[in-house]
């Protein structure tokens, strides 16, 4: 009897257990790859049907001069994306899993900048010098950032740098903006889009998303998914900028269950790695 007992209340203890939200598994071969395919074949057929990042609108050339898209040519053959955010002359930064995520291996990044389409057009620089954290873990996405070196490329109306933050602001109830080339929501329809996107997000406490994710660790900053307003499939690497313009984040993760059911994002929060991408500048 004591050994049921004992077997019932370890029953009971797992099923009142936290269920946390799953986050991808492996970034190029769950998102990357398809994601490159897609808008490959969206910008082959010119399809212009007015779809838009998940509760965002659409960018024009010269709004966002420090994004640059990344086409990530992978060690396997395969292409995969992302984003990034040119931080100088010569440096850009990434989220780390946009190199490396378990298994899948990046060989070159393109970056792509001045076009808000990411297989043509723009001023295109082709680099394989890329510096993750050396604290970058695949598991739970801590110090996901990486620096990227780039032949030196001049600023203009429609290429430019974005600023790193000073202080150790937390920015909770802060409103800030994500740009990126990914997809416009869950369905189907919002897989027509091409174009570069972006969407106003709020900054909500790590302890809130906690509550979603379980363990968020400080260096990272999550934004709410409130009416299916997020950023989606394709858009890491990308920035969470606020006015000026000033980087705050470096777009992480997301729910695995999709961008427009209400989940937090999580980004790389800049103010922890600022020393670390100025020693690299």
């Amino acid at each position: 009897m004591r050994l049921i007992l004992v077997v019932l209340a370890l029953a009971v203890a797992a099923s009142a257990a936290p269920q946390y939200e799953p986050i991808f598994y492996n970034y190029h071969e769950e998102i990357g790859i398809p994601e490159a395919a897609r808008l490959k074949a969206a910008e082959d057929a010119m399809d212009f049907d007015g779809s838009r990042i998940a509760g965002g609108s659409g960018s024009n050339v010269g709004q966002w001069p420090f994004f640059g898209g990344l086409v990530i040519a992978l060690v396997s053959g395969h292409t995969s994306v992302c984003g990034s955010s040119l931080l100088s002359n010569t440096r850009a930064v990434t989220a780390a899993h946009c190199w490396r995520h378990r298994n899948s291996q990046a060989r070159q990044f393109t970056v792509v900048l001045a076009s808000n389409r990411i297989h043509s057009g723009g001023t295109r620089i082709v680099t394989n010098r890329v510096e993750m954290h050396s604290g970058w873990n695949d598991n739970n996405f801590a110090n996901d950032i990486a620096v990227i070196t780039i032949n030196h490329v001049g600023f203009n109306n429609n290429i430019n740098r974005i600023n790193l933050p000073a202080g150790a602001a937390t920015y909770v109830g802060t409103n800030a903006v994500a740009i990126g080339f990914g997809r416009t929501g869950d369905s189907a329809a919002a897989a027509g889009n091409q174009n570069l996107n972006h969407v106003t997000l709020t900054v909500i406490s790590n302890d809130e998303c906690r509550r979603n994710f379980g363990n968020v660790i400080a260096s990272t900053l999550c934004t709410s998914g409130a009416g299916g307003r997020s950023i989606c499939s394709g858009d890491s690497g990308g920035p969470l900028m606020i006015g000026g313009p000033t980087l705050i984040g470096v777009t992480s993760f997301g729910s695995a269950a999709g961008c427009q059911r209400g989940f937090p994002a999580g980004f790389a929060r800049v103010t922890s790695f600022v020393a670390w991408l100025r020693a690299r500048m």
